[in-house]
C-alpha cells in the first residue's frame, strides 16, 4: 500500500527577505531588505533571500524551484527573478563565513556577491561567470578526488521567470 503525499509547505513570503529559520538580527535583515530593494529598483531584476529550516526531504535546486513558483519571485517571461536559499539544519555543503559559524556575514556577503553580477555589464557577468565556472570546476574535481561525506550548510541559487512579488517593478 503506497503511503499518501503530503503537500510541501513553504514560510510564507513576507518581503525580500523571509528568515524562517530565524538565523537574522534584525539589523541585518533590514540592512539586506534595503539593499535589494535598492537592487530591484536600479536594476528591475528581483533577488530575495530565504533561510528555511530544512528542504523537506527535496535537494535544494528542486525546493528552491518549487518555493519560486510558490512565491511568484521576477517577472514572467523575462527571466530575473532569483532566491538565495540557506538551510541551516541541512548539511551537505560549506562556504568559509558560514563554516565559521556567522550565518548573517555569510548571507550578507552572498547578498553582495550577487549585487555585484546582477549590477555588472553583460560583458562583465560573463567575464565572471567563466571564471566562476572554472573555478567551481577546479575545486569540485579536487572535492571528487577527497570526496569523504562533507558537512556545512546547503545553499542555492535559483533563478528563473516569474512575476514579482512584494513590491511592482
Amino acid at each position: 500500500m503506497l503511503a499518501p503525499a503530503t503537500a510541501q509547505t513553504f514560510p510564507k513570503f513576507t518581503g525580500l527577505v523571509v528568515d524562517a529559520a530565524n538565523v537574522l538580527p534584525p539589523e541585518t535583515k533590514a540592512a539586506l531588505t534595503q539593499k535589494l530593494e535598492a537592487l530591484q529598483k536600479d536594476t528591475k531584476r528581483q533577488l530575495v533571500v530565504a533561510t528555511i529550516p530544512d528542504l523537506q526531504g527535496d535537494t535544494i535546486e528542486d525546493y528552491g524551484y518549487k518555493l519560486g513558483r510558490s512565491w511568484g519571485v521576477g517577472l514572467r517571461d523575462v527571466n530575473n527573478g532569483a532566491i538565495l536559499i540557506v538551510a541551516p539544519n541541512q548539511r551537505k555543503d560549506v562556504i568559509p563565513r558560514f563554516k565559521a559559524g556567522d550565518m548573517p556575514g555569510g548571507i550578507t556577503a552572498g547578498v553582495d556577491a550577487l549585487d555585484k553580477q546582477l549590477r555588472a555589464s553583460p560583458e562583465e557577468q560573463q567575464a565572471r561567470l567563466d571564471a566562476a565556472a572554472k573555478q567551481f570546476d577546479q575545486i569540485h574535481q579536487r572535492s571528487a578526488e577527497r570526496r569523504s561525506g562533507g558537512g556545512g550548510v546547503p545553499f542555492g541559487l535559483i533563478i528563473w521567470a516569474r512575476r514579482a512579488v512584494g513590491s511592482p517593478l
